[in-house]
C-alpha cells in the first residue's frame, strides 16, 4: 500500500521488554492511526521484533488497518494462549489491581529453577509456545517481499556476543526468536550453524539500520525499560531486576552516544551523514517504574489491554507535543541525557520531558 505524499515518513526502534511490548502495540496502533505520518522502516528486538514482523507482514497487504487488527489478533493470540498457564497473579494480587507476578508460586518456583537448571535440562525438547504463534499470525513471504516497511530484527551472537541483525528478504520465525531467546528459558536459537540469544544484550534496539541509507532520518525510539530509578534496591530480587534494566538499556546508550558523536562530526564537516538524523523518543518512565519485572511475564488479557491505553496514551501525548518537529528537528535531546551529574559519572535527574 502506498502512503500519502503529503504524509512524513518516520522510522521506529522498538525496545523488547515481553507482555511490556504491549504497550509498544499501543504506541503502533495510534501510529498507524494518523495519516500525517507513515512507517517506512522499523527494527526491533525481542518483543519489538514480534510487534515489527506482524505489523509490516500485514501491512503488506491490508495497509494500516490490517495491520492494526493483525497487532490485536497477536496480542489477543498471547493472552488466549497463557489462560490455563500456572503463571498468574496471586489472587489477593489480582483483588489489590497488582498486576506483579512476585507472589505467584508457579512464577517464582520457575524464577528458582532457572538459576539452577538450564533450558537444555528443564527444556530439553525445547518447546516454545511463541514461536507456534509467530509462525501462525505472520505470513513471512508476505513479509519479506514487504516493499512499504523494510524491518530489522537483532539478535546476539552467543558466539562471539556480537549482534546480529536480519533485515527484510532474510526474515523467519527462527530469527524472531533467536531475537527473543532469554538464555535462562529457552535453548539459544541456531540459524546457519550460528547460536543466538536475545537482541537484548547487543541492541536493544539497533538504531544504526535505519539511518545513513539516505531516506528518512527522523528515528522514533519506543523505550520500554526505566533508564533511571532514584531508589538504591535492596533485596536480591530489586539487585536482579536492576542489574536486567540496566544491562539491556546499555547498548541502545551505547549507540545514542556514537550518534550524538557522528552529529558533533557531521557538523565540523568531518564526516557525512547524508543528512541530520532526527531523533526521537516515547518513554514514560513513571508509569514502568510501577510495573514490576516479573509483570513482563503477565499474560493476562485485562492487563494487556491496559498497557496497550497507557502506549495509546504516550503516543497521543508525542504526537500532540512533537509531531511538529518530525522532518525539522530532533526532539529528544541527547545533550540533556548524557550532560553529567552533580554526582560524578552519573546521569543528570530526568523525567520523560525533560528529555522531549
Amino acid at each position: 500500500m502506498t502512503p500519502s505524499e503529503t504524509s512524513r515518513p518516520i522510522r521506529l526502534a522498538l525496545q523488547g521488554g515481553g507482555s511490556h511490548g504491549a504497550l509498544a502495540w499501543g504506541v503502533l496502533d495510534r501510529l498507524l492511526q494518523d495519516p500525517r505520518l507513515h512507517i517506512d522502516q522499523i527494527s526491533g528486538t525481542s518483543a519489538g521484533a514480534m510487534n515489527a514482523v506482524v505489523l509490516a507482514a500485514a501491512y503488506e497487504s491490508g495497509g494500516p488497518e490490517g495491520a492494526r487488527a493483525a497487532l490485536a489478533r497477536f496480542w489477543e493470540a498471547i493472552s488466549e494462549a497463557a489462560r490455563f498457564s500456572p503463571m498468574q497473579p496471586a489472587p489477593w494480587d489480582r483483588l489489590l489491581g497488582n498486576d506483579s507476578l512476585d507472589n505467584s508460586p508457579a512464577y517464582l518456583m520457575l524464577d528458582g529453577l532457572s538459576r539452577m537448571f538450564s533450558p537444555y535440562e528443564l527444556n530439553p525438547l525445547g518447546l516454545n509456545p511463541l514461536q507456534d504463534l509467530v509462525a501462525e499470525h505472520v505470513d513471512f513471504a508476505a513479509l519479506n517481499r514487504c516493499k512499504a516497511i523494510r524491518v530489522h530484527v537483532t539478535a546476539t551472537s552467543v558466539r562471539t556476543g556480537q549482534a546480529r541483525t536480519f533485515s527484510t528478504g532474510e526474515l523467519s520465525a527462527d530469527a524472531v526468536m533467536a531475537s527473543a531467546c532469554l538464555p535462562q528459558m529457552y535453548k539459544a536459537v541456531e540459524i546457519d550453524g550460528e547460536a543466538y540469544w536475545d537482541g537484548g544484550f547487543s541492541a536493544n534496539p539497533a538504531i544504526f539500520p535505519l539511518v545513513g541509507d539516505g531516506g528518512s532520518n527522523d528515528v522514533l525510539i519506543v523505550q520500554l525499560n526505566p533508564m533511571i530509578r532514584d531508589e538504591i534496591p535492596r533485596t536480591a530480587r530489586e539487585i536482579i531486576n536492576r542489574m536486567n534494566e540496566i544491562s539491556f538499556n546499555t547498548s541502545l546508550l551505547k549507540e545514542l552516544r556514537t550518534l550524538d558523536l557522528l552529529r558533533q562530526l557531521s557538523e565540523q564537516g568531518r564526516v557525512d551523514l547524508r543528512g541530520e538524523v532526527r531523533l526521537h523518543m516515547i518513554h514514560c518512565g513513571e508509569d514502568l517504574r510501577e510495573l514490576a519485572a516479573s509483570s513482563k511475564m503477565n499474560a493476562d488479557w485485562a492487563y494487556l489491554q491496559k498497557l496497550f491505553e497507557r502506549g495509546r496514551a504516550w503516543a497521543d501525548d508525542w504526537l500532540e507535543r512533537h509531531f511538529a518537529d518530525v522532518g525539522q528537528r530532533s526532539s529528544f535531546s541527547l545533550e540533556r541525557l548524557f550532560s553529567p551529574h552533580h554526582r560524578p559519572g552519573g546521569l543528570a535527574p530526568l523525567t520523560p520531558r525533560d528529555l522531549a
